[in-house]
């Protein structure tokens, strides 16, 4: 099964364009949405999005999140403080499709300073439409929470 939606979006203001840029795409796929912030470019904290996003993901309120920050790192870090968050930090299309067949990632980190937007475009649709594989990634995922 693919990744059901709606999606949660969140940035920071390094990562405020490219989630408008997601956005763009997700209302051109007819692709239902929630964005946790920020909602500028001015400077922000990271954390004050990320949480909310996880939470919603915890609780179904959204499906399956795509974040943004200038490098990815500091988002990632924060949506993997969670113990149902698994955020894949990628930069090209086949690690988010990875991330998905593999890790069965609920999260998309993208580091908005350093992947184009058409890059940026294979990853999401990467990201949406790839299912997880299951079978011996199951094991291996069900040891990520720490108990």
């Amino acid at each position: 099964m693919t990744i059901g939606f709606p999606i949660g979006l969140c940035a920071d203001h390094a990562g405020f364009l490219m989630k408008e840029f997601i956005k763009q795409l997700l209302d051109n796929k007819g692709i239902s949405y929630r964005d946790f912030g920020t909602f500028s470019a001015a400077s922000v904290d990271y954390p004050d999005f990320a949480h909310p996003l996880a939470l919603a993901v915890e609780k179904g309120e959204v499906q399956a999140g795509i974040a943004c920050c200038g490098s990815g790192n500091g988002i990632c870090m924060t949506l993997n403080k969670h113990q149902a968050i698994r955020s894949a930090l990628c930069w090209t299309e086949q690690l988010a499709a990875l991330s998905r067949l593999h890790n069965d990632a609920n999260i998309l980190a993208i580091p908005a300073r350093f992947v184009s937007q058409n890059e940026t475009e294979k990853m999401v649709n990467a990201f949406l439409s790839i299912s997880f594989e299951g079978g011996r990634h199951a094991k291996r995922i069900a040891k990520i929470p720490v108990q």
